[in-house]
């Protein structure tokens, strides 16, 4: 497959997203990955499960320089599998299913080794209750009709991510901020839920 038919492909299947900048270049990078990973007959749910299987360790070992490690697989074999799937030509609908769901399970460890590392019950909880609701207004949405709902918030997936990342490297540290990146996340997910449920609404009605 030709960049241009995959870069093609990408954007059909994400709502006829715009590549550019920081996306861009991502898929350029994830282009040439999964290349080799095609050649070697990696299939995209091999991924998902690897990535899935990343954040199981990444509760399991929430302490120590590893951890930060497992987050970081865990995001790239995520980011990379609906690329292989593209450029394997195996999209379906059921890959499709399993990545959300795995998603989902993968963040639910993420939030597990918080708690392990001692994050108070309380934020943690509805930090990922909202998270959560954020992502179901998006599929609820799109069992909707909707292919997109036309915002990104403040508190997408990767920034999720980073925000556990930036705990990680400071209970590495020994450094006693997991309050205050906690409160902040909950912060900016409550921004965000607005957010969706704000553009959700408005495209409904319109």
């Amino acid at each position: 497959m030709l960049k241009a038919d995959f870069f093609a492909k990408w954007s059909e299947l994400h709502g006829g997203a715009k590549i550019s900048g920081i996306v861009k270049g991502w898929l350029e990078i994830s282009f040439q990955i999964v290349r080799v990973l095609n050649k070697l007959r990696i299939t995209p749910n091999l991924l998902t499960c690897g990535g899935l299987i990343a954040a199981i360790l990444l509760w399991c070992y929430p302490n120590g320089w590893q951890a930060p490690v497992f987050l970081a697989l865990s995001l790239i074999f995520d980011g990379i599998d609906g690329s292989l799937a593209i450029i394997s030509k195996s999209t379906s609908l059921a890959g499709a299913m399993t990545d959300s769901v795995v998603d989902r399970l993968a963040e639910v460890f993420w939030v597990l080794a918080l708690y392990r590392l001692g994050a108070p019950v309380l934020p943690l909880f509805l930090v990922f209750t909202f998270a959560l609701t954020q992502e179901y207004l998006r599929a609820r949405a799109g069992g909707l009709g909707f292919l997109e709902i036309g915002v990104v918030s403040i508190a997408e997936r990767p920034v999720r991510a980073s925000l556990v990342f930036i705990a990680l490297i400071a209970d590495n540290l020994t450094l006693n901020l997991m309050h205050q990146i906690l409160y902040l996340w909950l912060a900016m997910q409550v921004v965000a839920l607005i957010q969706i449920t704000i553009s959700a609404y408005r495209r409904m009605v319109s």
